[in-house]
């Protein structure tokens, strides 16, 4: 009995230390991505980036011609995002002799998983919430620094599949978690990534 008691002493404090260090240890990288912000900015307005974005799956634009304030254009735009990423040593050293990052630390990112799920369970793809996807987006984080990569957030073509096609003409809304996964390799070619949420809501929303 007391052998096991011990056994089950041990176990726990291994499991607990795993729950705890998995991000640090996880991956042969010697560096981990952190994400210090995650926003998004319909396709019309790119620069008014927001936590929380309202997808517009219809926007009546007036201009150019001939489209005009009194026969506006129906038009879909994809929707876009941006990351601030910052790259950090998994081992920092010790007081005293903290380790510094070299330039084989400087992490690439080649692409990006964006995948819409609902807090309400109901996540069956093209029914409930758009299709997952991978959209492209290149952009180096210096090791010890950050940078910010932009990439595609919304596709036009998920406007045009269910369940988004039919709020075009719904006074209903869509209100999606999406997770953002970014994935790349350090400069040694070790894989890295870090998935970070950003909430959607899609609707026939107001134009300006």
């Amino acid at each position: 009995m007391r052998r096991t008691v011990r056994f089950i002493g041990v176990a726990a404090i291994v499991a607990t230390s795993v729950s705890c260090g998995d991000v640090v240890r996880q991956g042969r990288a010697p560096v981990y991505l952190v994400i210090n912000s995650l926003a998004g900015a319909p396709g019309n307005r790119p620069t008014a980036l927001t936590a929380n974005l309202s997808s517009d799956v219809i926007t009546n634009i007036t201009t150019p011609a001939p489209c005009s304030t009194t026969s506006p254009c129906p038009t879909i735009f994809n929707d876009v995002g941006s990351a601030l990423l910052r790259v950090a040593l998994k081992d920092i050293g010790t007081p005293g002799a903290a380790t510094s990052p070299t330039p084989n630390n400087d992490v690439t990112i080649t692409r990006v998983h964006i995948k819409y799920t609902r807090a309400d369970g109901r996540n069956v793809q093209g029914v409930d919430v758009p299709y997952e996807w991978d959209a492209a987006s290149t952009g180096t984080i210096p090791a010890g620094g950050s940078a910010t990569i932009g990439f595609e957030l919304v596709r036009h073509a998920a406007k045009e599949e269910s369940p988004l096609v039919q709020l075009i003409s719904s006074p209903s809304f869509i209100t999606t978690i999406t997770q953002v996964t970014f994935y790349g390799r350090d400069q040694a070619g070790n894989e890295v990534n870090v998935m970070g949420t950003i909430q959607i809501n899609f609707g026939n929303f107001g134009d300006q």
